[in-house]
């Protein structure tokens, strides 16, 4: 049975119809065209998906559309603004924190969420907040590196120093 979902999305309003088991990623990627949200494990475990609902990181594969009735999402598409890349994706791209880049739009919307709440977090606390997002390339440095940039960029303070010892650019 179809109903129609109706939502805000990367702060506009959208209207889908969709079957009851259709789930979020499913609507963001299918029928909304927004495929920057990534489908990698269908299990929860990869965090490719990771978007936020009401602002809060939720996996987009955990929660049927229809759960997301009346609610505000925001993906990875919805974080520029413009041409301009938030300090997180920038911080993303001066330290090399990809490779593939399939996990990189969930890894950046898990970061968003972890210095929402800890604007000043640790190398530790970056590692074990990002325990629920797989990436098979970087072996996580690089991806540390630019969350702690970013935080640090969004306080208002200058990043930190890089791999290289020097300022990232």
């Amino acid at each position: 049975m179809q109903k129609t979902v109706s939502l805000t999305v990367n702060g506009r309003p959208v209207s889908a119809t969709v079957e009851g088991r259709t789930l979020l990623v499913q609507l963001l990627r299918e029928q909304l065209g927004l495929t920057g949200t990534h489908v990698g494990c269908d299990t929860s475990q990869c965090g490719a998906c990771v978007v936020h609902v009401d602002g809060e990181a939720v996996k987009s594969c955990t929660l049927l559309a229809l759960q997301a009735e009346g609610r505000s999402v925001l993906t990875i598409e919805g974080v520029a603004t413009g041409d301009t890349l938030h300090p997180m994706q920038e911080a993303f791209r001066n330290n090399h924190a990809l490779q593939c880049g399939f996990c990189t739009p969930g890894m950046v919307m898990s970061a968003l969420d972890l210095v929402k709440n800890n604007p000043n977090p640790t190398e530790r606390e970056v590692r074990e907040y990002l325990e629920g997002n797989l990436c098979r390339c970087t072996g996580y440095h690089t991806i540390v590196l630019a969350i702690l940039e970013g935080a640090a960029v969004m306080r208002g303070e200058a990043p930190p120093a890089n791999v290289h010892g020097a300022a990232a650019e």
